[in-house]
């Protein structure tokens, strides 16, 4: 009987410690945006990161999530140097942009938890100890915005938390889809 439930609780915890570490927070829509949306065609993706590597990385992942054709990483199409927002936001209206992604981590978040030992009692009484220690856990918050070209405001813009994050590649990964899926949801981008 002890061993289903150790067998069985052990199974919930390996379920759950495989599960996606990057979760989203907040969300937020403005309230303008209708109901029904036409989901937006072309987009400026934009992930200003810590190097051009892992900017290019980020850009191309989250270009290739979103439907195709309808992603343009800024690496290719930015020029350096190009800060003028007016010019910059009349470029886009006239290359036919309906909207820019922008996505920046805000912060990084630690925390110290206690973990308590444990005894197991055994055959004859046997007892063995695991002594109590303690871990830091990290959690990276990553914030996402989607500003509408045309009308030059925020539409929408939301949270991920990732939860001591393992990979670059695989956290990029849950946060694209986690911000997808609610893009998506919202009738923002296309399914």
């Amino acid at each position: 009987m002890k061993l289903k439930a150790l067998l069985t609780l052990s199974l919930m915890g390996l379920m759950f410690a495989c599960g996606p570490s990057t979760k989203l927070e907040k969300s937020w829509a403005d309230p303008s945006f209708s109901l029904k949306p036409s989901p937006y065609k072309k987009v400026l993706v934009v992930a200003p990161l810590k190097d051009a590597a892992s900017q290019r990385i980020a850009e191309d992942k989250i270009v290739k999530q979103i439907k195709a054709g309808t992603g343009i990483q800024s690496y290719s199409y930015l020029k350096p140097g190009e800060t003028d927002e007016k010019m910059l936001q009349a470029q886009l209206v006239k290359d036919g942009f309906d909207g820019v992604i922008v996505m920046h981590l805000t912060d990084v978040e630690k925390s110290v938890t206690y973990n308590p030992g444990t005894s197991y009692g055994g055959w004859y009484g046997y007892r063995s100890y695991t002594p109590g220690y303690y871990s830091e856990d990290k959690t990276f918050l990553v914030e996402t915005n989607m500003y509408s070209v045309k009308d030059d405001k925020l539409m929408w813009s939301g949270t991920t938390s990732s939860l001591n994050p393992t990979s670059f590649d695989k956290s990029m990964d849950e946060i694209i889809y986690a911000i997808k899926t609610e893009l998506q949801k919202k009738g923002i981008l296309e399914k």
